[in-house]
């Protein structure tokens, strides 16, 4: 089954705005801005679904205009079911010039024998910023379902004016490779990769150190921080259970959402200890 979902942002008067949107079932839309004096716009995407089905493809397209702020959502956490065929995924995203765009979703949860694939293609203009976020779990880990899936594989590459500056390529296939070794995930059940990407010229040589003062004291999980490019940082976390991951996610895309949405200072330059979240 194909599912499609479509929306673009707008920019006007200083404020952000749901400009179009169209989907097909199971998807849904909900405005979910609750401060009128904050001038970016919050979507929850829902979805009438259990989960992703065998042979479904996903098909969605985000534009984010001019100047426009968008933080996207997720309504709980994405199950793939037992599959003989597979689904697929496929994300085009495009920010024009000055655009926001804040993506953290819940945790993905491949049931045993699922088949995933997906791509995402995000092309950025000059003065602009991304998060992505992705969590992958083991499975439906309470009920003995430890790394039981078949495939999961994730593409994202990120172009800024057609130059790819971030590609990342997760592909996990536990019934091949071993996922206690090194290299897989080393004896925890699950791993998370956030991605951010600025094309105004902020200096991003310090977010690496801040990102690790927030979690120093963290004897729960691991991570590291790679300073990709000259305008991307890329975090990649192990741990033993999505909502921790995600939470820790949420709290970095928290710090950056403050800093991108601030007009009148695109720049981070913030030290660690000057975090207030």
């Amino acid at each position: 089954m194909i599912n499609k979902l479509n929306i673009t942002t707008g920019y006007k008067e200083g404020k952000s705005y749901l400009k179009d949107t169209f989907f097909t079932p199971p998807f849904r839309v909900a405005n979910i801005s609750e401060d009128k004096t904050d001038p970016a716009l919050y979507l929850m995407i829902m979805s009438s679904s259990p989960g992703i089905l065998d042979g479904d493809r996903y098909e969605i397209d985000l534009k984010i205009e001019k100047g426009s702020c968008f933080q996207m959502q997720s309504q709980s956490y994405q199950r793939l079911f037992n599959m003989k065929t597979g689904a697929e995924q496929y994300i085009n995203i495009e920010l024009e010039e000055g655009a926001v765009f804040s993506y953290v979703p819940h945790p993905v949860v491949p049931h045993e024998e699922s088949v995933f694939k997906s791509k995402s293609v995000i092309k950025l203009k000059d003065k602009c910023s991304l998060v992505l976020g992705e969590i992958i779990t083991c499975g439906r880990k309470h009920s003995g379902e430890i790394f039981k899936f078949s495939r999961f594989h994730n593409l994202v590459e990120v172009y800024h004016n057609q130059k790819m500056i971030l590609k990342d390529n997760v592909l996990l296939q536990p019934q091949v490779t071993d996922m206690n070794t090194i290299g897989q995930t080393e004896n925890y059940t699950h791993q998370g990769t956030l991605m951010y990407a600025n094309t105004s010229g902020a200096d991003l040589e310090n977010l690496p150190n801040i990102i690790h003062e927030m979690f120093k004291e963290d004897q729960d999980i691991v991570f590291g921080v790679s300073h990709s490019s000259q305008n991307t940082v890329v975090v990649r976390m192990l741990g033993n259970g999505g909502e921790k991951l995600h939470n820790s996610f949420k709290q970095i895309q928290k710090y950056l959402w403050l800093q991108d949405t601030d007009k009148e200072n695109r720049f981070i330059n913030a030290h660690a200890e000057e975090i207030v979240l």
